[in-house]
């Protein structure tokens, strides 16, 4: 979903830019969240101040979809819709010239649809450059150098020495997905991600002057043979969030309200994101973290799936028999438990002095765009490697956990984080000194500077821009 978030919020920038380039939007049918996203495209298609030229298509259910317990299981979900891909943009082809494919980074394979209509793909990544560059490494280290890459993070205490890092980087913060089983053998996920090779331009959802070590190594990288074009245009945030979500709509006043009545600063906001939950005893740490801590807070506590489901976590109910007995009671005068967040509307509220996040790429964009200083506590996905470049790369947040991984199945995490631990980190965070501050403040001032005309980001999607409309000049 924060994927969708993102590329639609592009779209938009892209024909704000120029009027000649219309975006067809298809969306795969993947059962997990189709509640959330019908509500999304619904709102989107309701609220078009582009009627004409972005149109939104969901696809039909697939006739034979695949078991969701077996290996790959989303790679495969993916590939068996390229006939129906190949079919919806037919359909589009016959009203006007195709430029060419925009693609979600897990959906590569839809590259061999592009090549039917002999039009480019580009490629739309969704997490940071960090990121794009351990991919690069690992791509020369499997097929320049053969090194067994999953055997070698699982030495003890491994750290690498990773191209567009500062510091060397620990095997924990490896994001889990190039390494385990449950994602398919690492050399398949691999092989996804090489095709990123295949594309003419890789749009990254970073900005120049928060990633510079970083992005300046993607350009060195773009340079050689075999790496396309990159175009770091971020950040990319849906900031207006007015008209989703229905029901939610009294739960943000309501939580907005009770903000309102908090002195500025005072509050920190503790939000896991779309996939977040914890066990009951992992909630009972961290309520205890929070009681003995004395800070305000605003914690969204959902009730976590079942084990082994591909579901999210419940959007309207709070794990609240999870809390310690007399927890409410004690902490009602200084903290609220709430389901679902409106995430941006928190964020930028005077209240609000510090997020304890799940680093997952979007939340990191919105908290620094707000200015809000952040303490780490990644769950899954690439979201360790986030957390260790925020803490030890640039020096933006503070350390609650940054190797923390909670298990896509079981829905535990490997270790327990103890209440002392977010006791600690929660004072770290609210007590900040005025450099650190400033520094996020000043991250702040510059992610809004990339995106106005003459800003970095800016110029480069004017670059990718140019290049698009030469694909039918």
């Amino acid at each position: 979903m924060g994927h969708l978030l993102s590329a639609v919020e592009l779209a938009k920038r892209i024909l704000d830019r120029d009027h000649r380039i219309s975006i067809l939007i298809l969306i795969l049918n993947i059962p997990m969240n189709s509640q959330m996203l019908n509500s999304f495209i619904n709102s989107q298609s309701r609220d078009n101040h582009y009627p004409t030229r972005l149109t939104f298509s969901s696809l039909p259910p697939l006739s034979n979809p695949p078991d969701p317990t077996s290996p790959n299981y989303f790679q495969t979900l993916i590939s068996l819709h390229k006939p129906l891909v190949k079919t919806a943009v037919e359909d589009k082809v016959k009203a006007g010239s195709l430029a060419g494919f925009v693609l979600d980074m897990f959906c590569t394979t839809m590259i061999e649809v592009a090549d039917h209509f002999m039009v480019p793909s580009y490629i739309f990544f969704t997490c940071g450059a960090s990121m794009l560059n351990l991919l690069f490494h690992f791509f020369v280290l499997e097929d320049d150098q053969e090194v067994d890459i999953a055997a070698k993070l699982n030495e003890p205490g491994i750290e690498l020495d990773v191209p567009g890092f500062i510091n060397r980087l620990p095997g924990k913060v490896v994001p889990e997905g190039l390494v385990s089983k449950e994602f398919g053998s690492s050399s398949r996920f691999f092989d996804h991600f090489k095709k990123f090779k295949k594309s003419k331009g890789i749009i990254v959802n970073t900005f120049t002057e928060l990633e510079t070590f970083g992005v300046q190594y993607l350009f060195d990288q773009a340079s050689k043979d075999g790496v396309p074009a990159i175009y770091p245009v971020g950040p990319i945030l849906e900031l207006d969030t007015k008209g989703r979500g229905g029901h939610r709509g009294d739960d943000e006043e309501s939580i907005i309200k009770w903000l309102d009545d908090q002195p500025p600063s005072s509050v920190v906001f503790l939000c896991f994101g779309s996939m977040g939950s914890f066990d009951e005893d992992q909630v009972i740490e961290i309520a205890n973290g929070l009681e003995k801590s004395r800070y305000r807070f605003l914690w969204s506590l959902r009730r976590p799936p079942i084990e082994g489901e591909l579901e999210l976590p419940s959007e309207n109910e709070i794990f609240e028999e999870a809390l310690p007995k007399g927890f409410l009671d004690r902490t009602e005068e200084r903290g609220k438990i709430i389901g679902w967040a409106p995430q941006v509307s928190i964020l930028s509220h005077k209240a609000v002095g510090g997020f304890v996040s799940h680093c997952g790429w979007n939340s990191i964009l919105e908290s620094l765009w707000f200015g809000v200083p952040m303490a780490t506590w990644p769950l899954h996905s690439e979201q360790q490697l986030n957390a260790f470049e925020l803490v030890k790369e640039l020096g933006l947040a503070v350390e609650i956990r940054i190797d923390y991984r909670r298990d896509w199945k079981t829905k535990k995490g490997n270790i327990k984080v103890t209440a002392e631990e977010i006791e600690n980190g929660v004072k770290k965070l609210m007590s900040l000194d005025e450099g650190t501050k400033s520094k996020v403040r000043e991250m702040s001032d510059k992610s809004r500077d990339a995106l106005e005309d003459g800003g970095l980001s800016h110029k480069r999607l004017g670059q990718f821009i140019e290049d698009v409309l030469n694909n039918v000049a």
